[in-house]
């Protein structure tokens, strides 16, 4: 009954975890509503900078509606782009980009008007596009600046290479963006009829690689590993469950450990696609953890048999390599939070906080259960007690030696 009991609270709690997460993918600019009832066909999250796109193509004619939201600019001392690059290239997505640029003011609407790039380090100064363009304006409000237009692409094109950023204003003039983080990711090629993407890293979405990574470990080091030392501390307490309790645990931590180290390869190939950004606290956790899972398993390769006089040994080493292991992993599952927060904005406050809900419940299972099993051992050590009692302190006729 115990058995059945922690396998069924373990599915409830990754069912709630996975659910969650799923829930999250979903595009939360579908429920965005424009103050000035616009309306668009398709929209689109986009990875970087908390910004979001929308549009409606009409093929036949090639025009292109687009409406491009950047949330997170209280002050009036930021500007935001949205821009095109006509050549179709990711790796030199800002050489050629045309540009639509929005600079807030201190009052009314923000400055809207349109640039062309020649390179890197051009001034976001007003001129001139390639593409035919009306209806340009720019809104600022609750944080967010909103840029509006109207752009005819040339017959035939249905995606395009499309990048979005966001820099310091001086003296009412747009200053260079950061090079690093964000920014340098804040490009992708966008097929205007489906609405798919391929992130500017090249090989698929890198912000879908970024959630499958954090997933992965989340629910390995994060929830399996907990709860697998959960399952070896307080289940082995009932007499019942031996040995069901320890075939549990290490089934669990084994599938903790295989799927980690696919979370931790995915997050070196992440690594090794983002070049110039590190996150160095979170790489150097993440390498420890690796490192000591895999002393874990190979400790139960090695361990003694009960009666072995370097048991004892043996149980203090995988008990602190254990505890160990599960401190570091949630310390660094929150760090690949605020890691994606830094790129995301809030967008992956809702992750966290069902993760913090995950991680509170089986904490709190854990008193419980700390709490439940010392009274049975108790409860056995004084029965225990009493019947040595009885058998070393009375005669063989019940009377008191």
């Amino acid at each position: 009954m115990v058995v059945k009991n922690l396998r069924f609270m373990f599915m409830l709690l990754l069912s709630l975890f996975v659910t969650t997460t799923l829930a999250q993918t979903t595009q939360t600019c579908l429920s965005h509503n424009f103050t000035n009832n616009e309306k668009f066909t398709t929209c689109r999250d986009l990875p970087e900078l908390s910004s979001y796109l929308h549009w409606t193509f009409d093929q036949t004619t090639g025009k292109l509606d687009i409406a491009f939201r950047h949330t997170g600019i209280s002050s009036n001392d930021r500007w935001v782009s949205w821009a095109i690059n006509p050549n179709n290239d990711l790796t030199s997505s800002m050489t050629g980009a045309q540009a639509l640029v929005a600079i807030p003011q201190s009052s009314g609407a923000p400055k809207a008007y349109t640039s062309s790039i020649a390179g890197y380090g051009t001034q976001l100064t007003e001129s001139a596009i390639s593409y035919n363009h009306s209806k340009l304006s720019a809104t600022h409000a609750n944080g967010e600046v909103a840029i509006f237009a109207t752009i005819t692409l040339s017959s035939g094109v249905t995606s395009l290479v499309h990048l979005w950023q966001d820099g310091p204003v001086s003296g009412g003039s747009p200053q260079s963006h950061a090079t690093s983080g964000a920014n340098v990711l804040s490009k992708e090629k966008l097929d205007l009829l489906s609405g798919v993407s391929q992130a500017g890293s090249g090989g698929g979405s890198l912000s879908r690689r970024r959630n499958t990574h954090g997933i992965l470990n989340a629910v390995s080091w994060g929830i399996l590993m907990p709860l697998g030392a959960v399952i070896a501390r307080y289940l082995k307490v009932f007499k019942s469950a031996d040995p069901a309790w320890f075939y549990l645990h290490v089934t669990c931590q084994t599938a903790a450990y295989i799927v980690g180290v696919a979370g931790w390869g995915t997050g070196l190939k992440l690594g090794s696609d983002s070049a110039g950004i590190t996150y160095s606290t979170h790489r150097a956790l993440g390498i420890t953890l690796f490192c000591l899972g895999t002393l874990q398993v190979f400790a139960l390769l090695l361990r003694p048999n009960k009666d072995h006089k370097i048991r004892v040994y043996w149980n203090f080493y995988h008990w602190a390599i254990g505890y160990a292991t599960i401190i570091i992993s949630i310390i660094n599952i929150f760090k690949g939070f605020d890691a994606l927060e830094v790129s995301a904005a809030n967008r992956y406050d809702n992750w966290k906080h069902a993760y913090t809900g995950i991680i509170a419940a089986l904490g709190g299972i854990a008193v419980l259960l700390e709490a439940y099993t010392w009274i049975i051992v108790i409860k056995r050590k004084k029965s225990q007690n009493k019947l040595s009692h009885g058998t070393n302190g009375t005669n063989g006729y019940g009377q008191q030696v």
